[in-house]
């Protein structure tokens, strides 16, 4: 018998981004209890590096009401098998503008698996070129940000950035030595 066995899923909500569901659960003591899981399809980040600078973007965020700095990321809701690659230069193209010459894979993480089966692609695109952005209606006040390195290591480790996959991306690029 596996860990746990689902006994009944139902979606209680559901709208073009998300999903959310209640399953009902059986432990393997026999107890019985409830999950509620939120399926989102994967997306990727990106560390567009010139030089010693990262390109991020600043936008404002709803669910916290605020405006945050962070790197490129996004999801292909209409196409989510989307191969990780060209969703990661797709998402660089839409929200800053830019085409890489080299994109470098760093690894897959998972957002927040207690609850959320969503999980990302960590790329660092480098030869970069300048175009126009192509942003989302959702994405309107969204604005490009040149951080040098050293002074975005500051913000994470001061707590400016807040934005965990943004952390966890610089961070998993650091340590495999690729920025």
């Amino acid at each position: 018998m596996a860990d746990i066995e689902t006994l009944e899923s139902k979606v209680v909500y559901q709208n073009k981004w998300l999903t959310v569901r209640e399953d009902k659960i059986r432990r393997k003591s026999g107890a019985e209890g409830i999950y509620g899981v939120v399926e989102k399809p994967d997306f990727a980040i990106i560390l567009p590096v010139d030089n010693d600078t990262v390109y991020m973007v600043e936008q404002y965020r709803y669910t916290i009401s605020e405006r945050q700095l962070e790197l490129p990321q996004g999801a292909w809701e209409s196409n989510p098998d989307a191969d990780p690659a060209l969703l990661a230069a797709g998402e660089l193209k839409e929200e800053t503008g830019m085409t890489a010459q080299e994109m470098i894979y760093v690894g897959f993480q998972y957002l927040a698996y207690g609850f959320c089966n969503q999980g990302y692609h960590i790329y660092v695109a480098k030869g970069l070129s300048q175009g126009e952005q192509q942003l989302d209606a959702e994405e309107e006040d969204l604005r490009i940000v040149p951080v040098p390195l050293d002074e975005l290591r500051e913000k994470i480790i001061n707590g400016d950035i807040k934005d965990a996959s943004t952390c966890n991306a610089f961070g998993l690029a650091s340590l495999k030595g690729v920025i």
